[in-house]
């Protein structure tokens, strides 16, 4: 297959690199083989990149829980220094959802960071956010996440971005889109947005959606059962972790830090068994 016109590489080398939060990082798709246990939309977007054009290098310094400020402070500088010739970048979604968030002063800071990556000369992809329905509780954010979704759409086109408006994707208000959470997406949730992505920069692939049965509606008895089961395992200890300054990211490092090559036939899970047949073949590494 020749060369996409929309990603023609760049100094000759074809590389993405995605920056972000959980969102990219791939939380809510599981696959215990890959690093941090998930797998997620940028991993499939980086392997049907590959498929189409071999040659594509990939790295995801996404870590789950980061706010804008530490997407800046760690994950600019290396992104810039890898030369991309594709960024992908959601940032700000967590911000949202902190107490006390200046929405103004987090859409400059944003507006900042795209103008450093697009400055690059890579082709640069961004994400409006999802108006998740998972409680009354957090229907006051709504108006925060509608003024976050207003200035990236126009950000995007003052600076030539590539928008994925994830806000008006019909799919995600199917429940199975998202993970027990509700905040993360499912599997199909991540495959569908994959395919979303690689529309908008004219890569083939042949991701579809999944043809379901419309979903089964719930007694009320069922729905106050899950009611009680969510907020007992997802939004009571998400407080307290606020509560203590904590979050599920601190102790993670990301996932693919520097450029790898993205075999063309088995995708990033053919890589790391490869990798991880190399430490088992060498001496003192514990293996058999």
């Amino acid at each position: 297959m020749g060369d996409l016109p929309l990603l023609p590489g760049r100094n000759g080398r074809r590389r993405y690199v995605a920056l972000g939060d959980s969102f990219t990082e791939g939380v809510g798709d599981r696959s215990k083989n890959l690093p941090n246990g998930v797998r997620g939309w940028a991993d499939r977007v980086a392997e049907k990149l590959a498929k189409a054009q071999p040659g594509w290098e990939y790295a995801n310094l996404a870590i789950r829980s980061k706010r804008l400020r530490h997407i800046i402070d760690e994950q600019l500088e290396p992104a810039v220094a890898m030369e991309p010739a594709l960024i992908t970048l959601y940032a700000g979604g967590n911000d949202i959802l902190d107490f006390g968030t200046d929405t103004g002063a987090l859409m400059a800071e944003y507006e900042a960071l795209v103008a450093r990556l697009a400055a690059t000369g890579a082709t640069l992809v961004l994400f409006t956010g999802f108006d998740v329905k998972v409680s009354a509780v957090l229907e006051p954010l709504k108006k925060r996440n509608t003024l976050y979704n207003r200035r990236v759409r126009m950000i995007a086109e003052k600076y030539g971005a590539v928008l994925v408006d994830y806000w008006a994707l019909d799919a995600f208000h199917d429940r199975r889109m998202w993970d027990a959470d509700r905040l993360h997406m499912s599997k199909a949730g991540h495959k569908y947005l994959a395919s979303q992505v690689l529309d908008q920069l004219g890569v083939p692939h042949k991701i579809s959606p999944l043809d379901w049965e419309p979903p089964a509606k719930l007694s009320l008895r069922e729905w106050e059962r899950k009611q009680r089961r969510w907020v007992h395992d997802w939004v009571l200890p998400l407080f307290g972790r606020k509560l203590r300054g904590v979050t599920l990211g601190d102790a993670l490092t990301p996932r693919w830090p520097e450029p790898v090559k993205v075999p063309r036939k088995g995708g990033l899970k053919k890589l790391v068994k490869k990798s991880s047949a190399v430490r088992g073949n060498r001496p003192g590494s514990g293996g058999s």
